[in-house]
Formats: C-alpha cells, structure tokens, sequence
C-alpha cells in the first residue's frame, strides 16, 4: 500500500501537480493572440450604416521577450490617427477551465507611444495601471471567440456613466466590439446604440 501511494505521490509531480490545462487551451491562446494582432478598420461598416464612423484600430504585439502575451492598442478615427482617443495596453491570459481572459491596462503619459510601439520597450508591465473589474472573458465557439465584461465591475466616469461593458467577438479576418457606459440607472449614456462596431481585419501583424 505504501509503495502504491509513492507511485501516485512521484506520478502527480510529473504530470499533474501544477493542476491540469484544459485541452487546446494553449493552441487556442496563440490562435486568440494572432487573431487579435494586426490592423483593422470599420470603413465598410460605416459605409452602409451612418450611426457608425470608420475607426481605425491597432493591436500591434509588443514586449514578446516577456512572459504572456501582450498588445499596444490605439484607436482613432479615420483621418486622424495621430490623435487616438483610445490606448490601452491588453494582457491575454488563459483563465479557469475553457476561459481566456483579455485584462485591460491604461498607460502613464500615453502621448509617448502614439503611433511608437517601440517605445514601449522602455516600460514593463509593472508599470501599468490595471483596469480593475474591465477584463473580457472569452470562450472558444467554433471559429470563434466571444464573451464580455463581468456585470457593472468596470467602472466608468465617462459622460455621466457609473459603469461600462464590453463585448467581443474575434474571428479570424474581423473583430466586433459594442462598448457601452450606463448611469446609476441603467441607462445608456454613451456608446453605439444598434450594436457593435465591426472591424474587418486590413493587414496583420
């Protein structure tokens, strides 16, 4: 009996003592991170729909001598890239059972890296300010990966709203993502109002 419980106790620190990994969960990380990477624009939306604008969206891999896997990410409208409205910086991370998490991070002084990636190599991830509550959770469905933010926990001030959501779908050659804030009340206060914006996929990274 002894014996038996040594070979379970030497079999559990080779194979399973740091938990198990769900199957794929790794492949479908590195298939998330690629799906995510690259360049890509609202144009045709905007044509057919004038309640959107042609939004122009960076995911550009950055800090790849790091652990995890990491994007700089500006949006801007068309015509205006030099003045993105939007920088964050996305930690994808796989999450508990099937789940893979986008942790979202503000940058400090973000003027420094508009349209300058490379300079990000002069920060590390400590330096970060974590979007507590924003993080989008993400499950494979087929070709693919959907999900959203958690209920009111990501807080926003934004005009009048008290909290936002997010959510997304990632496929291959485009990305969907309808942001929205709401007041106290539950009412919207800002963000598209039919739906979310639908980015197509123009060049990869």
């Amino acid at each position: 009996m002894r014996r038996f419980t040594i070979l379970i106790i030497i079999s559990c620190f080779m194979f399973a003592c740091q938990g198990e990994t769900p199957t794929g969960s790794t492949a479908d990380l590195d298939t998330l991170y690629s799906w995510m990477s690259g360049s890509f624009a609202s144009t045709t939306q905007a044509a057919a729909d004038s309640n959107y604008f042609d939004i122009r969206l960076e995911m550009i891999p950055i800090w790849q001598n790091h652990p995890g896997h990491w994007l700089y990410v500006e949006q801007a409208v068309a015509g205006y890239e030099d003045r993105p409205y939007r920088q964050r910086v996305y930690e994808l991370e796989q999450g508990p059972e099937d789940t893979l998490l986008s942790h979202v991070y503000l940058l400090p002084r973000p003027e420094r890296f508009i349209q300058q990636p490379a300079a990000l190599n002069q920060l590390t991830p400590d330096s970060l300010i974590d979007r507590a509550g924003c993080s989008i959770h993400l499950v494979r469905r087929d070709s693919a990966f959907v999900g959203g933010t958690q209920g009111r926990q990501c807080v926003s001030s934004l005009h009048g709203a008290t909290y936002a959501t997010s959510n997304v779908e990632v496929r291959p050659d485009r990305l969907t993502s309808w942001d929205q804030g709401f007041d106290l009340a539950d009412i919207q206060v800002w963000g598209a109002e039919q739906g979310g914006y639908v980015f197509d996929k123009i060049a990869a990274k």
